[in-house]
């Protein structure tokens, strides 16, 4: 049965605000959770027509026209320019972004690229009267995660229903020696490198073991399959030295190194892992990086 709500909301109702990189979908439903409506009755009582099929966040996104957007900022009164810099991830498909009329589109998402579960503290400063759920994307210039160093929340992967505390280890929030804002390509070889170690147990499998572990014991929530707290939480393990690393490698001398430069760069990479040497193997993606410049 529908719940009874007063419609439209009176002038000057307190209404949910959107959370940076929060999904579309994630925002109207929590919008519409506010008033105790479902998000299609919610567009439905602005005269907006939804088309696709929905699905609970982090599931599907949607995707409004100009005017279905217009009208959200309209109810919102959020400057439409500010609500699309807040929700707008991709361009719409082109039959919602030429669309004159009010319309939506509900497009799944998949699991490599679904957004990640928000920090609950920020979420309830901005959902009034109902705390739900919401869900951010990751930040571009950032490995795969969602850390709040406010709250000691974490997330990394779609699949935990909730963040997860991170009191206990602490170095994910603390500054790193030698760590900078990276560029993207260093990053993500940073990423895939630390990635590789990790599934191989390498160089770094005794800390990462500990820190797995310190998650665990703190957040007894996080589910045990199908995937295991090893692979999902696999980027926040990582994501200290991922992010050293990705500054070294932006710091890497011009192509090709020589055999001292990459001797030097080694040294230098174990000082700030904090390691008593580095000496990867042939096979090792690091080398494959100091070959490909």
């Amino acid at each position: 049965m529908r719940t009874r709500t007063t419609w439209p909301p009176q002038p000057g109702a307190l209404r949910a605000r959107p959370l940076p990189r929060e999904s579309a979908a994630s925002y109207l439903t929590r919008l519409a959770a506010t008033y105790h409506l479902t998000a299609a009755q919610l567009l439905d009582g602005l005269h907006i027509t939804t088309t696709g099929t929905f699905a609970a966040p982090p599931a599907t996104d949607i995707h409004l026209s100009a005017e279905a957007a217009h009208r959200l900022s309209a109810f919102t009164r959020i400057p439409p320019a500010h609500l699309t810099r807040a929700l707008a991830r991709q361009p719409p498909p082109a039959s919602i972004g030429t669309a004159r009329a009010a319309i939506t589109l509900w497009q799944p998402v998949p699991p490599a690229v679904q957004p990640l579960p928000a920090c609950t503290a920020c979420t309830i400063r901005r959902s009034p009267h109902h705390a739900a759920p919401a869900w951010i994307h990751p930040a571009t210039d950032s490995p795969r995660i969602m850390i709040c160093a406010r709250h000691q929340q974490a997330s990394s992967d779609s699949r935990h229903p909730a963040p997860l505390d991170i009191r206990p280890v602490p170095e994910l929030t603390r500054p790193h020696p030698g760590a900078r804002r990276a560029t993207t390509v260093s990053l993500n070889w940073a990423s895939t490198i630390t990635t590789r170690w990790y599934d191989h147990h390498q160089h770094l499998h005794e800390r990462w073991q500990t820190r797995l572990d310190r998650l665990t014991d703190a957040n007894p929530h996080i589910p045990s399959g199908p995937a295991s707290p090893a692979l999902t939480c696999r980027n926040l393990i990582t994501y200290p030295e991922t992010r050293t690393l990705a500054a070294a490698l932006d710091r890497l001398p011009p192509y090709p190194l020589t055999r001292p430069q990459q001797t030097a760069f080694l040294h230098r990479l174990a000082d700030r892992l904090r390691l008593p040497r580095l000496a990867p193997a042939d096979h090792d993606l690091l080398w494959q990086r100091l070959y490909a410049r």
